[in-house]
């Protein structure tokens, strides 16, 4: 037994059942021998985002894995990982890597010194006797406190090295949480109730605690309406009466409405980053922190008040200390108005003003009309979907209603072009029930377009939607004036859905808005046999990405 067998031994045994990989680095030889499923890409990037969206379906139960080849593989990987740690992702990267004696020695690529700054730890195995002490670091890593990439850097000889007698022991890491401080608890109750009109924000931590339920419990008991964060779409159901919507660049109106009157914002399982709309609005606030990560705390907010640990945990302490000091009245019989109708009345405000974009019949097509057939065509309870960036992101996130845990998977601090792709090939790995589908761009597309071959290859059976105008649409016509009247700068081309067929999907090229419905039926019917399914809609370059307030 070599290095790499032991290392594949103990990824079984931390219930690693698949890892993606570019050959070679000899653990894609050793997974295959202990059950473990190499999943062979086109590109590393997609292969590092597919450990991602498995990682977030499973909420880190289940271990995303990526084996890079030493050198360019672990050279390209970076951009993946790098969209990983912006969203706070737990992947696990195992990068082969030269011997250790060529380490620091030009042009010799180091994984472990590389990655440091878009990992939460990067390490190295010393030698081959140091890889069950290594391997538990890492993965205590990823399932303890805030999820984040981890790397374990493999050195040759660790890799090809034999295995001394009596090594092969190995106990896997559990998952240890932390409950709040009581007192916390209970000022951070005094303070939600004695609020006029407070709101809860809810990030990510409430999906990796498997939470929901206690949000939706809280929620309900002090009448306080919900917003989440992008990366925690879906942790709350945004068809609930208290529902107000993701925040985003792009948002709702009632995420404008209510946060623009609230007087204090519970923050639980978010960072609190400044970042998209009502970003300058929290100065305002009084702001109560739940993180399980006390370097959210004061990093761009200073909050008022603050819990650490874990959310599931926190929101039932919380719940169980509404209940405590409200006794057997309500929060709203001490005078406070229950905000449901209002929330439905802005709502619906809101919608009417959209509908003639969400249903538009103009050709090309409407892109919200897109987005709008798709979803009213799921069946949203058996449905993981996600979008790309840019345009994709902004014009779904607001108007994809979702309703389940996971539902939706919307991410943003860092935006990188064909994200989606690999998300939803993970989400289906985790996931092999559900129907995963990934709203994408033709730019986006292009990045990442070949690896719809891994897709039919390795039987991963997606939909893949292309919003395709030709055109750099988030970008206004004053972007870059010149370049683009004497180059063209914005626009590109190309039938990608020829492209998706030659590579072994199912593909339609859509230009009806009459077909966008029957076009996703037949997908789905082609799905159900284990292809992957392709869409390509021609969409209106002249249709741009709109805040609530105008165009983006």
């Amino acid at each position: 037994m070599i290095g790499a067998d032991l290392i594949a031994r103990i990824l079984k045994a931390e219930g690693v059942d698949f890892m993606g990989v570019i050959p070679m680095n000899r653990l894609e030889e050793a997974a295959a021998k202990v059950g473990i499923r190499p999943l062979i890409f086109r590109q590393e990037r997609v292969g590092v985002n597919l450990a991602d969206g498995y990682s977030r379906v499973t909420n880190g139960r289940g271990t995303g894995v990526f084996a890079m080849q030493a050198g360019p593989g672990a050279e390209n990987a970076f951009a993946g990982v790098a969209q990983a740690y912006a969203d706070s992702v737990p992947i696990l990267l195992l990068p082969a890597s030269a011997q250790r004696d060529r380490h620091g020695v030009h042009p010799t690529f180091t994984p472990s010194r590389s990655y440091e700054q878009v990992t939460k730890w990067a390490g190295q195995a010393s030698g081959v006797e140091s890889i069950p002490e290594v391997m538990r670091r890492a993965f205590s890593q990823l399932r303890l406190g805030r999820p984040s990439p981890v790397l374990l850097d493999l050195p040759a000889e660790v890799l090809r090295g034999p295995v001394p007698d009596g090594l092969g022991d190995y106990t896997p890491v559990a998952r240890r949480m932390s409950a709040g401080d009581l007192q916390d608890v209970a000022t951070a109750v005094r303070m939600l109730l004695g609020a006029s009109r407070p709101i809860i924000q809810a990030g990510q931590g409430v999906l990796y605690a498997e939470a929901c339920e206690e949000l939706i419990e809280l929620a309900e008991l002090t009448r306080v309406p919900v917003m989440t964060t992008m990366a925690g779409k879906s942790a709350f159901p945004e068809n609930h009466e208290l529902a107000l919507g993701a925040r985003s660049g792009t948002t709702t109106g009632p995420v404008v409405h209510f946060l623009e009157s609230s007087d204090l914002v519970l923050g639980v399982g978010c960072s609190f980053t400044r970042i998209h709309f009502g970003a300058d609005t929290f100065d305002a606030k009084t702001l109560i922190h739940v993180t399980n990560d006390e370097n959210d705390l004061n990093k761009d907010y200073s909050p008022d008040h603050a819990v650490i640990g874990d959310a599931k945990l926190v929101l039932r302490q919380l719940i169980d200390e509404v209940r405590a000091q409200l006794g057997s009245s309500s929060r709203n019989e001490r005078g406070l108005d229950d905000p449901a109708k209002e929330i439905a009345a802005v709502k619906g405000d809101w919608l009417a003003e959209w509908m003639p974009r969400l249903t538009s019949n103009e050709r090309p097509l409407n892109p919200y009309r897109v987005i709008w057939d798709l979803m009213n065509t799921l069946d949203r309870s058996k449905s993981i979907v996600t979008h790309d960036s840019g345009s994709p992101r902004d014009q779904s996130i607001p108007f994809f209603e979702t309703t389940t845990p996971r539902g939706f998977i919307a991410w943003g601090k860092s935006t990188q072009l064909g994200y989606s792709l690999g998300l939803a090939m993970g989400a289906k790995m985790a996931a092999p029930d559900k129907l995963c589908v990934n709203i994408i761009g033709d730019y986006g597309f292009g990045m990442v377009g070949l690896d719809v071959e891994t897709a039919a290859r390795e039987r991963i059976p997606i939909l893949t939607v292309i919003l395709n105008n030709s055109d750099m649409g988030i970008y206004g016509p004053d972007s870059f004036p010149t370049a683009n009247e004497l180059y063209g700068t914005r626009y590109t081309g190309g039938d990608y859905a020829k492209v998706a067929e030659a590579m072994g999907a199912y593909a339609e090229r859509v230009e009806d808005p009459a077909e966008i419905v029957p076009s996703i039926l037949r997908a789905q019917r082609v799905i159900e046999s284990g292809q992957p399914a392709l869409l390509e809609m021609v969409t209106d370059p002249k249709e741009k990405s709109f805040s609530y307030r105008g165009a983006v």
